[in-house]
């Protein structure tokens, strides 16, 4: 095919219009040519190019500020390629002089526009109107039929499922942002203290004797140096000394609880699904404790809340109710004489009324009904039949017929059939469809019989049907469907009309007409449609379940009950939508729903609108929200761009003041949309989405966490995600148990290690006050390696795997339990400075406890005093045997392996100090703590002030815990297992 543009007079502007000459047509004289310059088809849906792999993937890992502190330290002491997909058209089609006009590439996946010029010799061209059922997108199906011809009229990136692609971005988490921002305070006391050593080195120099002492003369080449260079030298020298405590360590201790602790979620037993014989499934372990930070959940409906898979319940014909396998009984106290013919009516209504198609098996294929792709669960008996559709609602009314003696039997160029209760096959001619669309809230079909009668079957929901028939008939129906309604049921009203040949033909050539059009189509179709669904008689309305995922409605009441907001982000329609909302619990009978939709703008104001929803939502009042995808449209791209901001905060300003919100008729992008205007506004809110299919990944992949469901809708979703479940239902224990500890664990260790780092450095620089600032070393050099490799790594390690404050069952139990770690805060200002002071005074206390047991002159038995390797290993024992008793006082769940560990590291430290100093190391030039650790323990002063100082370290902890008084109704459960205050 080849691809132009034309420009041309006449009553329609076709600037935003593409022709696509289908059979190497040439170019007409009358148009005027423009070389085409469509993208090749090329997609590229990778993060990385061949080019910019280096460059993004340094930037990446330069966003964590310790990584290029680690480089800058490291010079002081001393992927994927691009992934396309290229689909080459096969030249097969037969020749075929014809010309397609069609709108513009855009993202709406349910609008497009355009017809189809069909040239033959010496006739004039026929045109056939072009609209979204002719146009098959990426991932398309075929279902009943083998093969199909077809034309490429978008092309690569310019494809609807591309245009709709949401591109990956690196996640961070807020524990990795909280990190960053401690990182830079302890970067500033690490540069603090290098600069008053330095400062003080050369204060103190600068007295008389102290530059250059007798025993301790300066050589000629330090003599020449530069002064400015040996401050700077020194400044260096410094910052190597007190680098410590920037925790290196823990960025690995960090990456390997995230990594080991995913195996959790992928172990756990209750995320097993024996249907598919899968269980949980984690794509990426960075974000495992925002898991536990969640604030608005964004969700799919289809497949996600709901199993889409509708049934019919009930239908009530002329006053009367029937359901399936009972007898009719009389109802809402009318007495109504029975009319079969009215019966049979409605039954026929609901047999022609639909886009439902019979799918054709296979010799060994087992019949199952269809609904977007997926199949039912429920094999259909070999005398029932199959079918397709895009909804399964009509699904189920066409089986809710066949329940009552009427089947359709399928369609065949333009003729539909059915058979009746005689079993005899009735077929009439499909004049035209008259689509559904949100605003009408009702679809109709214009039918012909065999004896020449055009009728019209309208069905929709009551408040689109009601105003178009007899009111003496609404009355009979009314009590019915509000009966049926409140029992969660979704409800459609069915009419029909006789039509006159003149009433047919002036409808005909309007819908033709409106059809062949390029501009406004879809408004000359609305006025169209309204024009001939008038003057209609009531016949019935049925009642349909949509069978909502297991336990859905429990685990939406859970995640409402931790202080999540719900957000509904559907592709369905309102209806739909908004009666699984109510199934599910999101919306209550008590809710007052706030509707912003294309069908309640007047005049088109939207301002106008969100004004008056902003005034209801003051009131003491629960409130839902509803917006479509054309609304939506409206307000992030408004007539005036100046607008566009002010509409935004309108939005969200609603929004945050309603239970739930429902967002409908939505296309991918604006899914991602949503995601992305809440996860930027004010507070910048922790953002989850969920869902089952390809048009979820945009959302799933724009929200903080992705969650795919491994439904029926293949598993693209999945792939997407950063973590998979088999259900809905697994989503509460996921957030609520397994977020709520993943978050505890993580804070605490990240809070832990920069507060043994403080208590470790923290006596290393006071000891420059008293050795001349010289940067002598307070520990040696196997003690400065080891402390945070292997004194005091493992028990912490193992807290942040194991630890259980509170109980799983316990957190499922009391989803307010959630709320209780919102918002980072185990991470905020607060925590952070009581574990910062509290490091402070606990290296005081090591040290100049250590201090005041060295001014006693003798120290040993033999009246020896200790020397300044002895002082830092004395200081050093208290530190080690504080920070690892510290963890295990923080320890409420324990198990052999936390056992382990901490006796266990314990235990290492003092045999490596006997073994470390009880051997003469060949390799060392100079070992400083020869038979240091053993001298220092035949010392009962020592031994005294080490258990002293440990207890004393420990005391205002102990105090802490015993004193403080819990605040708020869960705040006591919270206060008996957390181990600090917020």
């Amino acid at each position: 095919a080849d691809c132009r543009l034309i420009s041309c007079g006449g009553d329609e502007k076709r600037v935003d219009s593409r022709t696509i000459y289908v059979g190497h047509r040439p170019c007409p004289d009358t148009e005027a040519f423009i070389p085409s310059k469509f993208c090749d088809n090329r997609i590229v849906s990778s993060k990385y190019t061949v080019w910019n792999f280096l460059p993004k993937n340094l930037f990446e890992q330069f966003r964590r500020i310790a990584n290029f502190y680690f480089l800058i330290i490291f010079l002081v002491q001393v992927s994927e390629l691009s992934s396309f997909i290229i689909c080459n058209t096969e030249k097969d089609l037969q020749a075929l002089p014809a010309t397609i006009e069609c709108e513009q590439p855009q993202p709406d996946l349910y609008k497009f526009v355009g017809r189809m010029h069909i040239y033959k010799p010496e006739q004039e061209p026929a045109v056939r109107s072009l609209g979204p059922e002719n146009l098959l997108l990426k991932g398309a199906t075929l279902k009943n039929t083998k093969k199909i011809y077809g034309v490429a009229v978008y092309t690569g990136m310019e494809t609807k499922m591309a245009l709709n692609y949401q591109g990956k971005s690196q996640k961070r988490s807020a524990v990795e942002k909280s990190i960053n921002a401690f990182l830079l305070v302890y970067l500033c006391i690490l540069i603090s203290k290098a600069v008053v050593c330095t400062t003080l080195k050369y204060v103190w120099q600068s007295k008389e004797g102290q530059d250059e002492p007798w025993y301790n003369q300066k050589t000629q080449k330090e003599k020449d140096t530069n002064m400015y260079l040996k401050m700077f030298t020194d400044f260096l020298s410094f910052m190597v000394l007190f680098n410590f405590i920037i925790p290196v360590s823990m960025y690995v201790t960090v990456e390997m609880q995230k990594f080991l602790g995913s195996f959790f979620i992928t172990w756990d037993k209750d995320f097993f699904d024996p249907e598919i014989q899968e269980g949980a499934l984690v794509n990426t372990s960075d974000l495992n404790e925002e898991l536990g930070q969640v604030e608005y959940v964004f969700t799919d409906k289809t497949g996600t809340l709901t199993q889409n898979n509708m049934e019919f319940i009930e239908c009530c014909i002329d006053g009367f109710q029937y359901k399936h396998r009972d007898t009719r009984c009389e109802l809402d106290g009318f007495t109504v004489t029975d009319e079969p013919e009215k019966e049979e009516l409605f039954l026929r209504a609901l047999c022609l009324c639909h886009t439902v198609q019979v799918k054709e098996a296979g010799s060994e294929e087992v019949l199952t009904d269809q609904v977007d792709g997926i199949d039912g669960m429920q094999p259909q008996p070999e005398e029932e039949r199959g079918f397709i559709a895009s909804s399964p609602d009509e699904i189920a009314l066409v089986r809710g017929a066949m329940e009552y003696g009427f089947t359709f039997l399928g369609l065949e160029s333009k003729s539909m059939k059915i058979k009746n209760r005689e079993n005899n096959i009735e077929e009439y001619k499909l004049l035209h469809v008259l689509n559904f669309d949100p605003v009408r809230r009702r679809m109709s079909v214009i039918v012909q019989t065999k004896s020449g009668e055009t009728l019209l079957f309208c069905k929709g929901a009551d408040s689109s049907i009601f105003p178009r028939v007899k009111p003496e008939e609404v009355d009979r129906i009314r009590m019915h469907v509000e009966r049926n309604a409140t029992e969660g049921y979704r409800t459609l009203c069915v009419a029909y009309k006789q039509l006159s040949a003149e009433e047919y033909a002036v409808a005909d050539t309007g819908l033709r007409e409106a059809r062949l059009t390029l501009q406004d189509r879809e408004q000359k179709l609305m006025a169209m449609y309204n024009q001939v669904e008038t003057g209609m008689s009531l016949i019935g309305a049925t009642a349909v379940e949509d069978r909502l995922q297991e336990e859905a409605a429990e685990t939406m009441e859970a995640l409402q009950g931790a202080g999540m907001k719900v957000w509904v982000l559907t592709g369905d329609k309102m209806e739909t939508a908004k009666s699984t909302c109510y199934a599910c619990r999101l919306f209550q009978r008590g809710t007052e729903l706030l509707e912003l939709t294309v069908r309640t703008l007047e005049d088109g104001r939207l301002k106008l609108s969100f004004l008056s929803c902003r005034s209801w939502s003051t009131a003491n009042q629960d409130y839902g929200f509803i917006i479509d995808g054309a609304t939506l449209s409206l307000m992030m791209n408004p007539p005036r761009e100046a607008d566009a901001s002010q509409y935004r905060s309108l939005f969200l300003q609603i929004c945050q003041n309603c239970t739930a919100v429902l967002c409908c008729r939505m296309a991918p992008l604006q899914k991602a949309q949503i995601v992305k205007m809440v996860k930027n506004s004010k507070g910048s809110p922790i953002t989850l989405s969920i869902g089952d299919g390809a048009n979820d990944v945009s959302m799933i992949l724009e929200a903080h966490v992705g969650i795919g469901i491994k439904g029926k809708e293949g598993r693209q979703a999945v792939r997407n995600s950063d973590y998979a479940i088999p259900k809905l239902k697994h989503l509460k224990k996921l957030l609520l148990a397994h977020g709520h500890l993943y978050y505890v664990r993580i804070a605490h260790l990240v809070q832990y290690f920069f507060y043994k780092n403080l208590c470790f450095i923290l006596p290393q620089f006071l000891y420059q006050f008293f050795c001349g600032y010289s940067q002598q070393p307070l520990y040696d050099a196997a003690y400065l390696t080891m402390y945070n490799i292997c004194f005091t790594s493992m028990p912490i390690l193992a807290y942040s795997l194991l630890e259980q404050h509170i109980s799983m069952e316990i957190l499922l139990d009391n989803a307010a339990l959630y709320r209780e770690i919102a918002n980072n805060a185990m991470l905020r200002w607060r925590p952070f400075l009581y574990w910062t002071v509290l490091g402070i005074f606990q290296g005081l206390l090591f040290f100049f406890g250590v201090r005041f047991l060295f001014s006693n002159p003798a120290l040993q038995d033999n009246g020896q005093v200790f020397g300044n390797w002895s002082y830092g290993t004395i200081v050093f024992t208290v530190l080690v045997f504080t920070v690892t008793l510290k963890l295990a006082l923080d320890t409420r769940h324990w198990t052999w392996i936390n056992h382990f560990v901490i006796w266990g590291s314990l235990a290492f430290y003092v045999f490596f100090s006997f073994f470390w100093g009880g051997i003469i190391w060949p390799f060392l030039k100079q070992q400083r703590l020869y038979f240091v650790f053993a001298n220092m323990l035949s010392s009962v002063s020592a031994w005294l002030v080490i258990i002293i100082l440990i207890l004393l370290s420990l005391l205002p902890e102990i105090l802490l815990v015993v004193l403080r008084k819990p605040r708020g109704p869960h705040s006591r459960q919270v206060y008996l297992f957390l181990p600090f205050p917020f």
